[in-house]
This record gives C-alpha cells, sequence and structure tokens, in this order.
C-alpha cells in the first residue's frame, strides 16, 4: 500500500475525476471517502505494482462500477453545467473519456484502470466522442495536404457527429474557406503541400476568432518551438483515431464549460 503522503497527493486530482464522473462533488467525493475507507480497511486491495496513483483510480473505479445504479446515463437537464451534461454519456465510455482527456493517463494506465485491453479502451473512447458530440456537434475545419489522411480525418469527424467545413491543402486555401463561415474546431498538419506552414495558417485565422486547435503532424519539434496558438493540442503522425476522438471531445467539451463559466462571472 503506498503511503499517506503519495496517496494525499493525488486526492485532489481524483475528487476532480469523482465530480466528473458523477456531476457533483457531493457525490463524487462520497465515492472518494468509500475509496480511502477500503484501502484502509484492506491495504491489500492497492496494487503497489501498477503505481500508487493508477492504483487508487483502478479502487475507486471497482467501487463505483460495484454500484448498479451507475449502470446506466443520468438523466440531466439542458441548462446544467457542462460536469452535469457528462453525466449522461454511458458510464463506461464516460469514464474512458475523462481518464485519457480529463486526467492526462496514457491509454495503458486507462486501460488498467478499467480493467480492459488497449483496444477495448479506444473503442470506449470512439463511442464517448459520438455521445458528446449530440451536446457539441460542430463544424470541423481540417488542415491536411495528404489526401488520405484527410480522409481519414474527415470520416473520424463525421462519425463523431460533426460536420466538416472544408479540407484545406494549403494555407492559402485554409484562409479562403474561413470567409464565409467560422468553423468550431481545427484540425491541422503544420508542414502543407505547398512548403506553407498550418501553425502560420492557424495563428492567421485566430486574429478573427478563437476555437480550439488540434495539430495533427510528423513533426511536433515545429509547433513546441513554433509560435503556437493557445489553447492548441498535438498529436502525432501516426495517430489512433481513439486518440484524436478524445482529444477533439476534450478540446469542444472544456472549451465550451469554460465559456458557459466565464459568462457567469460578473464583470
Amino acid at each position: 500500500m503506498p503511503d499517506s503522503k503519495t496517496v494525499a497527493q493525488y486526492l485532489p486530482l481524483l475528487r476532480r475525476y469523482a465530480r466528473a464522473l458523477t456531476g457533483s462533488q457531493a457525490s463524487g467525493d462520497a465515492y472518494v471517502v468509500a475509496t480511502l475507507e477500503a484501502m484502509i480497511a484492506d491495504p491489500a486491495v492497492i496494487n503497489d505494482t501498477l503505481g500508487a496513483r493508477v492504483a487508487l483510480y483502478r479502487l475507486f473505479t471497482r467501487l463505483w462500477n460495484s454500484i448498479s445504479l451507475n449502470d446506466a446515463p443520468k438523466p440531466v437537464e439542458p441548462s446544467l453545467p457542462g460536469e452535469q451534461k457528462l453525466a449522461s454519456v454511458t458510464p463506461r465510455p464516460r469514464q474512458a473519456f475523462l481518464l485519457v482527456a480529463l486526467e492526462g493517463f496514457t491509454e495503458g494506465d486507462a486501460a488498467r484502470i478499467l480493467d480492459v485491453d488497449v483496444v477495448t479502451l479506444r473503442r470506449l473512447i470512439e463511442e464517448s466522442g459520438r455521445e458528446l458530440a449530440a451536446e457539441i456537434a460542430t463544424d470541423v475545419l481540417i488542415i491536411e495536404d495528404e489526401t488520405f489522411i484527410a480522409g481519414q480525418l474527415e470520416e473520424l469527424v463525421e462519425s463523431l457527429g460533426h460536420r466538416v467545413l472544408g479540407i484545406a491543402r494549403t494555407h492559402a486555401e485554409a484562409i479562403a474557406l474561413t470567409r464565409t463561415k467560422t468553423p468550431g474546431l481545427i484540425l491541422a498538419d503544420i508542414q502543407l503541400a505547398d512548403g506553407s506552414s498550418g501553425l502560420d495558417a492557424v495563428n492567421e485565422l485566430l486574429i478573427s476568432f478563437e476555437v480550439p486547435v488540434i495539430f495533427i503532424t510528423a513533426f511536433p519539434e515545429r509547433f513546441l518551438t513554433g509560435e503556437r496558438p493557445e489553447p492548441a493540442f498535438l498529436i502525432a503522425k501516426p495517430f489512433q483515431p481513439g486518440t484524436v476522438s478524445a482529444i477533439a471531445s476534450q478540446a469542444l467539451f472544456f472549451e465550451r464549460s469554460a465559456k458557459r463559466r466565464e459568462r457567469r462571472v460578473p464583470a
């Protein structure tokens, strides 16, 4: 069993996860307390070989999934904050999405927490993306010069319930596509067909409007060293569709939640 100091450092993170999973801090904290009580009653329930944080979340997950009421999505009001709307997503996909997108676990660690293989985890994440898209469907601009990859991204975006605004192969095409309609999300390569930069194109677009951006590139070092927009996410090629699904849902869901919070803050 990890020592108390090690467990304590992860409790704020577990409380955050529990709130997002249950839809309320009070309910989430009740499961966190139950997790700590189970750990104290039987230290053997924590498997140190997994690492303290993974083991803690795995125990929490076992307790959460042991309650039959948690096997179904919760009905929620349309006016509820984003964290509570998330509770309407089917439980297992919701857990997979939150572990990867909110908590930052690798696919391997998230799979261990849920006691599934990585292939199943990816399927759950893709399912969560489709369910979340019902709440956050938007127009997506794809900036990608490789025809096959652009087609993959278009198929993935549409399978999640979003609409493709257009596919741009160059900086100039990206600017042209947004003259009449503003996207809600941008998926962009960095090195484009004519030698132009997707990073430069995105920076120019964001002068006029603000949307989340996901860079999908074989040249991640150019993202890390160049002038990059915020918020922006980075996925290296070759990519897994489940990763794109999780990050796209994360970018849209938490960006919209943040905007709702901003509107509630008095000037």
